[in-house]
């Protein structure tokens, strides 16, 4: 048993101590997964289970306020981020073809760590996203994109600001900020009130943003097969898959939110003219009905 134990505590110091960036490792939540893991595994916990026990007789919360503050304060985070990745890294001083990590504790490659740091802590304030779906008892909105999303950023961002905070796939957090600058814009100006629906019509516009977001990032990883610059090219076994399977995910939501709903509405107002409509999947009017405006979601 003493063996085995030994065993066990001599790989957990290499994987969580010897691996890790030494100037990052002791900064909260960084250090041990545990509380990283603590915090997902009670947001899944909530949101798929205790949140809707909880609220299931109670009356939907408006959270009018507290919705245009947390986006407003996202607006300003991801800002700051965008800003900082481009004037601090990728403007002036990284390569686009291939960046290793400063390790070094130089102000500006502290600056850098710091920024991976943040943005990580922004990934796990996101959270807050499904929670007040859950208060205001919006469970179509918590699909499995929503949740996947949500639950494999803060890993990421966490294991990039133990790791590797900064070089090459900085890149990657910097073009999902300036993603989150628009979406949460969008979001704040939606809370404000159906009097200023008339401005949100840009809305499927997002989601063709996170798409173009995805296929940058994917090809921006790729040089690594072809430039060696230090930065690990094992990186991209995590990268690429995920960029991958986030495109799958969300064009799978563009084409149910937006692609259907343009058919149905075009069914629709043929049926209202009086005329018949034939299309290659002859949808009925229910069908209609049951496949475009029901199904439509925020991401």
């Amino acid at each position: 048993m003493g063996i085995y134990n030994n065993t066990v505590t001599r790989y957990y110091n290499f994987l969580f101590k010897d691996l890790a960036d030494h100037r990052t490792n002791h900064w909260p939540l960084i250090e041990h997964p545990w509380p990283g893991i603590a915090i997902l595994a009670f947001y899944l916990y909530f949101v798929l289970n205790l949140g809707p026990r909880l609220m299931k007789d109670r009356k939907p919360f408006e959270l009018k306020n507290t919705l245009i503050i947390y986006n407003f304060l996202q607006v300003v985070v991801s800002t700051y981020l965008f800003c900082e990745g481009m004037e601090g890294a990728w403007l002036f001083r990284y390569s686009w073809r291939c960046e290793p990590v400063d390790w070094s504790t130089t102000p500006h490659a502290l600056r850098v760590a710091r920024g991976v740091y943040t943005y990580f802590i922004c990934k796990l304030t996101e959270l807050l996203d499904t929670v007040f779906f859950v208060l205001r008892k919006k469970d179509k909105q918590i699909t499995f994109l929503h949740l996947y999303h949500h639950t494999v950023m803060p890993i990421i961002s966490w294991g990039c600001t133990k790791y590797f905070p900064g070089g090459h796939g900085t890149f990657v957090g910097v073009i999902n900020s300036f993603v989150h600058i628009i979406m949460y814009f969008y979001y704040m100006v939606a809370a404000m009130g159906p009097q200023y629906q008339k401005y949100l019509w840009w809305k499927k516009y997002i989601t063709t943003l996170q798409l173009s977001q995805f296929c940058i990032a994917f090809l921006h990883s790729m040089q690594l097969l072809f430039y060696d610059c230090g930065y690990p090219r094992w990186s991209m076994f995590f990268t690429l898959p995920n960029a991958i399977f986030f495109y799958y995910l969300f064009s799978d939501f563009y084409n149910k939110a937006y692609t259907d709903e343009s058919k149905a509405k075009a069914v629709k107002n043929g049926f209202a003219n009086g005329k018949s409509i034939k299309s290659s999947n002859e949808c009925s009017e229910n069908e209609v009905k049951e496949n475009g405006h029901n199904n439509k979601k925020e991401s």
